[in-house]
C-alpha cells in the first residue's frame, strides 16, 4: 500500500519539465536497502571542522525496531524516478502509564530526509502516514524523543504535528576505561534468572511510566547480556528468592548489548586530539593502578552497553547502585570494541545522582514529545475511562526506558 501526495500540498519541485510528487509506502529490503544506506549516510555528515557522531546500522536499516514484534518501517520516493527522499520507523507496544494501568502506544524514531529534500513537506508526510498506520493497529499514543537542542525536529512534531511536549530525561555516558573499577568492600554482586528479574522488575516499577508488559521477552533476548543485583554481603544468606521478599538493601540493573544493533564512530576531530587520547589511553592501560580516567578509541567503530531497569531501596542502596555501575562497566571492559556505558533516567529517579558519568558526554536534557492518537469514545462512561495521559502530571519520578528503543 502507498499514499501518493500531489505535489500542490507543497511548494513544487521541477524534475526537468516534470512535477514532482512525492509516494510514502512500505520499505522493501530487496528495492530499498541501498537507497536509503546512501540517503542516511548523507544525513550524518557534521559541520565542518567539528566533530560528529556517526551511527553505522551494520547493513540493516530496520534494525532498531526489529526486535519489537509489531514494527514498520516507511520510506518516502520523490520523482518519476522514484528517488530515495527520506525514512522512518516505529514500533508499538503495551507500556504502564504510571499507577492507570496499561496503554498501548507507539515510539516513532529514526526519521531522515534528504538534504536535497528538505522544506517540502516530506517529513511532515512520512510522520502522518506512520501515525496512521499505528492507529489501524491500535496504539492510543505515539511518542518521539530527541536531544532538547534538536530545534528542527522539536519544531516539526510540535509545531506541525501537535506533539506535546511530555517527559524530560537524562542520557548519562560512562566511557570504558584501561582500567577495572573497584566494586567496592562488602558487596555481593550476583546475576539473576531471567524468571527472577522479570518478578522483581513487575513490582518495583508496577507505578512506573513505560515500563513495558513484555518485560519477558526483554529479559529473554540474545542482547540482554543479564539481570545483576547487588546486596551487602553479610544480608546474602538471609535473602530467599522464593519467599518473593525482597532484601532491605539493594540494587537491581539489566545489561543491554547494542554493539549487535548498531556501532557509533566519532569523526572530525584534530589529529592533535586523536594523539593526546590514544596517549593517555596507553598510559592507563600500562599503569592501570593509578586508574586514570582514560577516554576509549571512538575514533573507529565502537559499541555501547545500555543499562536500563536501574533502581535501587534501602540506606546502602547508592554504594550498591555505584558498584553494580562498576561491575558493568568491568564487562564493557572485557568486551573488546565497547567503547562506553549508558544510562538514560528521569529527571526526578533517586539513581541518577548515583549513576557514574562523564558529564562532557552527557545530555541533561532528553525530550520526550507525545500525541494522542486515539479518537474520543462517546458511550464510555468517563466515571471508569482512566484520565487523559497528556493533562496530568507524572504520577511517578520513575520512567523505565525500554532497551529495544536505544
Amino acid at each position: 500500500m502507498s499514499l501518493k501526495i500531489a505535489a500542490d500540498n507543497f511548494p513544487p519541485l521541477l524534475v526537468g519539465e516534470t512535477e514532482n510528487f512525492v509516494v510514502v509506502r512500505e520499505y522493501d529490503e530487496g528495492r530499498d536497502k541501498v537507497a536509503v544506506e546512501e540517503m542516511e549516510k548523507r544525513c550524518e555528515i557534521g559541520q565542518r571542522g567539528k566533530p560528529s557522531l556517526v551511527t553505522d546500522l551494520m547493513g540493516d536499516p530496520i534494525c532498531q525496531i526489529r526486535h519489537f514484534p509489531s514494527h514498520v518501517m516507511l520510506v518516502a520516493e520523490c520523482g518519476e524516478e522514484g528517488e530515495m527522499a527520506g525514512v522512518i520507523r516505529a514500533c508499538i507496544k503495551t507500556v504502564t502509564r504510571g499507577s492507570s494501568g496499561y496503554v498501548k502506544l507507539a515510539y516513532i524514531l529514526g526519521l531522515r530526509v534528504s538534504p536535497s529534500h528538505r522544506r517540502l513537506g516530506v517529513g511532515i508526510k512520512l510522520v502522518q502516514e506512520i501515525e496512521k498506520r499505528c492507529k489501524q493497529q491500535g496504539a492510543e499514543y505515539s511518542y518521539m524523543a530527541t536531544d532538547c537542542t534538536n530545534e528542527s525536529s522539536i519544531n516539526l512534531f510540535t509545531r506541525k504535528c501537535s506533539y506535546t511536549k511530555f517527559r524530560t530525561l537524562t542520557m548519562l555516558v560512562q566511557p570504558v576505561h584501561a582500567h577495572y573499577k573497584p566494586l567496592g568492600s562488602g558487596i555481593a554482586t550476583f546475576r539473576l534468572t531471567p524468571k527472577l528479574a522479570e518478578t522483581i522488575y513487575s513490582r518495583v516499577f508496577v507505578d512506573a511510566e513505560f515500563f513495558a508488559k513484555d518485560i519477558g521477552t526483554i529479559l529473554s533476548s540474545k542482547l540482554n547480556l543479564g539481570t545483576f543485583m547487588a546486596v551487602p554481603k553479610n544480608c546474602l544468606p538471609q535473602w530467599d528468592p522464593k519467599t518473593g521478599i525482597l532484601p532491605s538493601n539493594f540494587a537491581i540493573l539489566s545489561v543491554w548489548n547494542t554493539k549487535e544493533v548498531f556501532k557509533l564512530q566519532v569523526k572530525g576531530v584534530s589529529k592533535l586530539t586523536h594523539a593526546c587520547c590514544t596517549g593517555f589511553r596507553l598510559l592507563d592501560a600500562w599503569m592501570p593502578w593509578l586508574r586514570l580516567p582514560s577516554f576509549p578509541d571512538v575514533f573507529r567503530q565502537f559499541g555501547v552497553y545500555f543499562l536500563y531497569g536501574l533502581h535501587m531501596e534501602g540506606k546502602n542502596a547508592p554504594r550498591l547502585m555505584k558498584a553494580l555501575c562498576a561491575f558493568a562497566h568491568n564487562m564493557a571492559r572485557d568486551d573488546d570494541g565497547c567503547g562506553a556505558v549508558v544510562a538514560e533516567v528521569g529527571q526526578r529517579d533517586p539513581v541518577r545522582e548515583v549513576i557514574p558519568h562523564w558529564r562532557k558526554f552527557s545530555w541533561a536534557e532528553d525530550l520526550w514529545c507525545i500525541k494522542k492518537l486515539a479518537d474520543e469514545k462517546p458511550d464510555v462512561d468517563r466515571e471508569f475511562e482512566p484520565p487523559d495521559w497528556m493533562k496530568r502530571g507524572s504520577s511517578s519520578p520513575v520512567i523505565f526506558v525500554d532497551p529495544r528503543d536505544s
